[in-house]
């Protein structure tokens, strides 16, 4: 089986030692496709695009307020996708969404939509494995990867099974709980990363609770990556894109030992 645009990417940087950084940015907040070439000029390896939704089950204050900005300036998918499509940032495109927002669009569709905007995975945050098959299916026919999350509660049994449907790479979840800035890395974040890249290849990225440049250190070193959203977009609210070029760049270095 061939491999992604992302998870090749991902395999070939791995291979090269780089560890690897995916920003999350809000889609239609204000500034972000100027984020999003910022933090792909400071180093980011990929960008995950949130899409807003009413009820984001998952996230905490910083990107249920980020969405709800987004979807107060008027923010639907196809401006999200329209605004992505002019983006030509030179690395991988990822979408963080809520089944809800596929299920409206269609299986089919969906997947579409995100190949015509450039996009090549996608995050369903809420979609269980065991109800995944249709959107998958859907996902892979049009050569979408679907990354898979796994929760630090999952049990042994559970792990090869999510690994063995993930593509692009494996979203280790660092803590139980919504997204936000924290003062430490839980230990979870590692325990997990270490149970996941004892059975799998495909690489193993820490998102939820990677607060800052230290833990992202702590993390990359059972990870191949981190994903950290709501230390971001927070910069992107309170003080514009550049911020998000500055702090990926601080990140960026501290990962790259």
């Amino acid at each position: 089986m061939g491999f992604g645009t992302m998870e090749t990417e991902f395999r070939a940087k791995r291979a090269d030692r780089r560890k690897l950084l995916v920003p999350y940015i809000t889609g239609g907040l204000n500034g972000w496709q100027q984020a999003i070439r910022a933090a792909a000029n400071a180093g980011a390896d990929a960008i995950e695009i949130g899409l807003p939704f009413s009820d984001p089950v998952m996230d905490g204050p910083v990107i249920q307020e980020a969405s709800q900005r987004a979807l107060e300036a008027g923010v639907n998918i196809n401006t999200i996708f329209d605004g992505a499509r002019e983006l030509d940032v030179g690395i991988p495109l990822a979408v963080m969404c809520y089944y809800n927002t596929v299920h409206h669009a269609g299986h089919e569709r969906f997947a579409h939509l995100l190949n015509a905007a450039g996009i090549c995975a996608a995050i369903v945050a809420d979609l269980p494995l065991e109800e995944s098959g249709p959107w998958c299916a859907a996902a892979d026919a049009a050569g979408i990867e679907t990354v898979m999350l796994a929760a630090p509660t999952a049990p042994d049994e559970r792990l090869p099974r999510i690994t063995a449907r993930a593509r692009g790479f494996v979203y280790s979840v660092g803590l139980l709980g919504v997204t936000g800035e924290r003062d430490s890395l839980a230990a979870s974040a590692t325990t997990l990363a270490g149970r996941l890249k004892k059975i799998t290849d495909v690489p193993v990225l820490v998102g939820v609770g990677v607060s800052n440049a230290a833990q992202a250190a702590q993390a990359v070193t059972v990870a191949d990556g981190v994903i950290q959203g709501a230390s971001v977009v927070r910069r992107l609210m309170d003080h514009g894109p550049d911020s998000v070029g500055d702090y990926v760049a601080e990140v960026r270095a501290a990962i790259q030992l």
